[in-house]
C-alpha cells in the first residue's frame, strides 16, 4: 500500500515536465487546423506555448495557461518569445475554473487544448481539489469512483473547452487503455472525439518514474452523431517526431469505436489480428470463463504475515492443530498442480505454507503465546480484523478444486489443487461447473487465446505485472475440450522446463487441432499478437527479447 507520507513531492504533485521535442510535435499538429486560440490547463513553465510560438504565426493568437503553481507561471512567462500574440496565465486550479465554465453554457472555447495534466491519485489530493474532480463527474453525468487519478478529469474537462472540430494534444498516462477507474474517460472520449489517435513509446518517456506514458490526439466531433475512431501507433525513440503528425493522424489505421470492448486495448490488434480472434471467438469450442466455472476471491485474512507462516513458526508455537495447507504465490506453485510434492517443496524452502484457522473459543487460551504476538503488533486494530470477532478467527474459510493467481509476470495459469489447500487474496477461489471436467479445464485454460484475451481484458501498472479481477475473468476467452485433461501431469511437468512461446505452440497444437472450426493459421497469429503485446506490457523491446 502507498502512503501519502511516504512520496516525493515531485510524485504528489505530479509534475513531470514534458520534453520539448513531444511539445513541438503537437505545436507542428494543431496548427494544421487553423488554431487561433490554445488553452493549457496545467502548463508548468510554458513549453508547449514556446514550440506553439515558434510553429505558429502569432499575429493575434491567443494563450491561455493555468497552474497552481506561481513559480512555474513566472518562469513560463519570463521565457515566451511574445510580440502579438494575447499570454494570460492563471495561478488556479483549473478544475475549480471547469467547474465555474460548465455551469455557464455561454463561456469561451478554445480551438486546441495541449498540455501534459498532473499524475496524482485520488487519496493525494486535498479536500478541495478531490470536491472539485467529484464535481466535474457530476455535472457531466458521469460515474464517479475514488479511485480515480487527477489527469482524468483534467482531460474531461479540457475537451469541454474545445469547439467543434477543435484538437486536443496531451500526454496521459497508458493505464487509459485498461484501467478500470478510466473506464468512464474511454466512453467519454468515443461520444465526443471522432478520431483518437495515442502515440505508445516502447520506452519511457519520464525519468525517476515507471509510469509508462502516452500521447493523445484528438479531435472533437463537429456533429454528435458523427462516428469515433480509435488507432494505436507502437513507437520508439524520437523518430516517429522527425515526421509529418498531420499525416500521422490522418492515415493511420483506426478502427470503430463500436468495436472496442470496456477496455481500449483491443486498438492494440491489427485489422488481421481482430479478424481471427473473432473467427476463433465463433467457434463452438469456445467459452467465456462465466460458462465453465464460477470465480470467487480468496480468504482475506487482514494479515497475511501473521496467519501465513512456515513449519519453524508452527513448531516454535506448537501450532500444528491449527496449521492447513496453503499456497498464493507463483513461487509456491510453479506448475499447474498443487499437491502434496509441491506443498512438501515449499515447507523445505521455508515458505509460509501453512494457513493458521483460529476456530475454536478455547484458542486465544491454547495458543496466547502467539496471539499475543498479534496483539502487540496491533494487529486486532487493522480494519479486517477490526470488523470481525474475535479479531483472530478469519471468515469465510474454504477450498476450491481450482486456484488462479490474481498476477503473473508471464502467461497465467490455473492451478488443479489436488492437496485442497487455502488460498489468500493473492488468489482467487475457482468452482467448475458440475458438467465440467476439472483437470480437463485447468488443461484447456493454457493456450494464446485464452492468454491474448487476459492481456485485452487485464490491467497492469509501472512494474508490468498482468493483474485480473473478477469480472475481467468472467469475460476471458477460454477453449473447452473433452478428454485432454488426462495428459495434466505430462503438462505439469513441461511448464518447468520449456520457455513461455514453445509451451504455447505445443498447447495450441494440442488443443486447437481437435477442433474443426478452428484453424491453426488463426491461431498462429494470435499467438504472435499475444507475444507482442506480453513484451509490451513488460516493457521489453523486440531487440532486448531476441
Amino acid at each position: 500500500m502507498n502512503f501519502k507520507a511516504k512520496e516525493s513531492e515531485k510524485k504528489l504533485k505530479g509534475s513531470y515536465y514534458t520534453p520539448d521535442w513531444i511539445a513541438n510535435f503537437v505545436a507542428r499538429w494543431i496548427k494544421h487546423y487553423d488554431v487561433q486560440s490554445v488553452l493549457e490547463p496545467s502548463c508548468g513553465d510554458g513549453v508547449f506555448f514556446d514550440e506553439i510560438l515558434k510553429e505558429l504565426p502569432d499575429d493575434k493568437l491567443e494563450l491561455v495557461g493555468f497552474d497552481i503553481d506561481s513559480d512555474a507561471l513566472k518562469s513560463c512567462h519570463r521565457k515566451l518569445p511574445l510580440s502579438n500574440s494575447k499570454l494570460s496565465l492563471y495561478n488556479q486550479d483549473f478544475l475549480a475554473s471547469t467547474i465555474k465554465y460548465i455551469q455557464t453554457p455561454s463561456s469561451k472555447k478554445y480551438d486546441a487544448v495541449v498540455g501534459n495534466p498532473p499524475f496524482v491519485r485520488y487519496q493525494y489530493l486535498d479536500r478541495a481539489q478531490q470536491k472539485n474532480a467529484q464535481k466535474i463527474f457530476d455535472l457531466l453525468g458521469m460515474k464517479f469512483t475514488k479511485h480515480t487519478n487527477l489527469w482524468i478529469p483534467f482531460v474531461i474537462a479540457s475537451i469541454e473547452f474545445l469547439t467543434p472540430g477543435g484538437v486536443i494534444g496531451m500526454v496521459i498516462p497508458s493505464e487509459i487503455l485498461h484501467v478500470l477507474y478510466a473506464q468512464g474517460l474511454r466512453e467519454y472520449l468515443l461520444s465526443s472525439c471522432s478520431k483518437l489517435l495515442l502515440i505508445d513509446p516502447e520506452d519511457l518517456w519520464f525519468e525517476d518514474t515507471l509510469q509508462g506514458a502516452m500521447l493523445l490526439m484528438a479531435r472533437k466531433k463537429n456533429n454528435s452523431g458523427d462516428e469515433s475512431q480509435v488507432a494505436i501507433i507502437r513507437t520508439k525513440g524520437k523518430d516517429f517526431a522527425c515526421g509529418d503528425p498531420y499525416k500521422l493522424f490522418e492515415t493511420a489505421e483506426y478502427i470503430s469505436g463500436k468495436a472496442l470492448s470496456k477496455k481500449w486495448t483491443y486498438a492494440l490488434l491489427s485489422k488481421e489480428e481482430l479478424d481471427a480472434y473473432e473467427r476463433v471467438r465463433a467457434s463452438n469450442a469456445m467459452f467465456t470463463f462465466d460458462q465453465l466455472a464460477d470465480v470467487d476471491v480468496g480468504i482475506v485474512t487482514g494479515a497475511n504475515k501473521f496467519f501465513l507462516v512456515s513449519d519453524a513458526v508452527i513448531q516454535k508455537y506448537a501450532l500444528s492443530e491449527k496449521a492447513h495447507p496453503m499456497f498464493g504465490r507463483s513461487e509456491h506453485c510453479p506448475g499447474i498442480i498443487y499437491d502434496e510434492n509441491q506443498h512438501n517443496e515449499n515447507r523445505l524452502k521455508g515458505y509460509p505454507s501453512n494457513f493458521l484457522y483460529f476456530d475454536s473459543e478455547h484458542d486465544i487460551d491454547i495458543y496466547a503465546e502467539y496471539l499475543a504476538i498479534g496483539v502487540a503488533q496491533d494487529i486486532p486494530s487493522r480494519y479486517k480484523c477490526r470488523i470481525r470477532s474475535p479479531w483472530y478467527k478469519v471468515p469465510s474459510v474454504f477450498t476450491t478444486p481450482v486456484s488462479m493467481l490474481k498476477r503473473s509476470n508471464g502467461i497465467p495459469r490455473l492451478i488443479l489443487n489436488r492437496l485442497n489447500a487455502y488460498t489468500t487474496d493473492t488468489a482467487y477461489r475457482i468452482t467448475p461447473n458440475a458438467e465440467i471436467d476439472t483437470a480437463t479445464f485447468v488443461v484447456c485454460f493454457l493456450n494464446s487465446v485464452t492468454a491474448l484475451s487476459a492481456e485485452l481484458e487485464g490491467r497492469f501498472y509501472g512494474g508490468g505485472v498482468l493483474e485480473l479481477v473478477p469480472s475481467e475473468i468472467e469475460r476471458l476467452a477460454v477453449p473447452y475440450i473433452a478428454g485432454v485433461g488426462q495428459n495434466i501431469d505430462v503438462l505439469n511437468s513441461y511448464i518447468r522446463q520449456l520457455d513461455g512461446k514453445m509451451l504455447m505452440e505445443m498447447q495450441d497444437i494440442a488443443l486447437y487441432s481437435k477442433v474443426s472450426d478452428i484453424d491453426l493459421a488463426d491461431i498462429a497469429i494470435l499467438r504472435k499478437a499475444l507475444f507482442r503485446l506480453q513484451l509490451r506490457r513488460q516493457r521489453i523491446t523486440s531487440n532486448e527479447h531476441q
